[in-house]
């Protein structure tokens, strides 16, 4: 596919529809649900219909009630995290054939979106042996993943936001990894983690425990940038549900095996039933739906 565009997007940021060229294929991108403010009739929906025809695929491993209403569109290939935990294990070759012509990928901007696509590009072949199983470790945080994904996966969480980064990784995938010279780049970024995961060991050493399944930690003033991932699975380390406040965000997170469902919890239509993100102001809501005292819920609240 020698003239394919790609777009790089989250569920709550998407291309406006006339941004991308012809067809298109959405990979690895949520349906948008309430949870940041945003929602499925304001951010998805408008995409959706704004692309008409043009849009030929969308494969998402997200949880949605909003599934429900592209169930007989052939376009759309979805299931839940439970049913997949990753989303390149959907890129099928029958998938990419049946889609057609594509000259836009839209992808999430994390190892299992940017391996999604090069897996398409490869039309449904593994960029590499293993790189699904790969890809499940990473999205789920369980197992252990290989030297591959674990390289790649660094420099992602180092930068975030490089763009320049995420197309040079889905190249690299793409061929195969047949340019050697390319990990020079990418090793580069991965070492700008160490500082990120040194403050959120820093950070770590702050959590309290609000009720003996909950910890929670404030991020908000800190010496630097931090590697949120790390921190929030450094207090997973111990209880169940890890909390971490940042300015006017929260984000919960609990073991992807864990049975927790902060979707069901939070009353949010869709998302990744272990991990949301919310607005600050609905700290104390959620922390009443998880079993903390009201009284309680409320004073962390309204904590600064």
């Amino acid at each position: 596919m020698p003239d394919l565009e790609l777009s790089f997007a989250s569920p709550r940021k998407l291309p406006r529809p006339r941004e991308v060229r012809g067809n298109v294929a959405v990979l690895d991108i949520a349906f948008a649900s309430e949870a940041g403010g945003k929602s499925f009739e304001t951010v998805t929906l408008p995409f959706i219909e704004g692309l008409g025809p043009r849009l030929v695929a969308w494969v998402d491993h997200h949880d949605s009630a909003h599934h429900a209403r592209y169930a007989k569109d052939a376009r759309f290939t979805l299931s839940t995290k439970a049913e997949h935990p990753a989303c390149p294990e959907m890129v099928t070759p029958e998938v990419v054939a049946r889609a057609g012509r594509v000259d836009t990928l839209v992808l999430h901007v994390d190892f299992d979106g940017l391996a999604a696509g090069a897996k398409w590009i490869r039309a449904g072949v593994e960029p590499y042996p293993g790189c699904d199983a790969d890809a499940r470790a990473i999205d789920t945080r369980t197992g252990t993943p290989g030297p591959v994904a674990t390289r790649i996966d660094r420099a992602l969480r180092a930068r975030p936001r490089d763009y320049a980064l995420f197309g040079l990784v889905v190249r690299h995938l793409s061929s195969g990894l047949a340019d050697a010279s390319l990990w020079s780049l990418i090793d580069a970024a991965g070492a700008e983690l160490l500082p990120l995961e040194a403050e959120a060991r820093r950070l770590a050493q702050r959590y309290r425990r609000i009720e003996p399944n909950i910890v929670l930690v404030d991020a908000t003033k800190r010496n630097g940038s931090y590697d949120k991932t790390l921190l929030l699975l450094m207090g997973q380390e111990r209880a169940a549900i890890a909390a971490v406040t940042d300015g006017d965000s929260v984000t919960f997170a609990a073991r992807f095996d864990s049975g927790i469902n902060f979707l069901e919890k939070f009353g949010i239509s869709g998302g990744m039933p272990t991990v949301v993100s919310l607005q600050r102001t609905k700290i104390a809501q959620a922390l009443t739906a998880l079993g903390v005292d009201p009284e309680e819920a409320r004073q962390v609240g309204e904590e600064r």
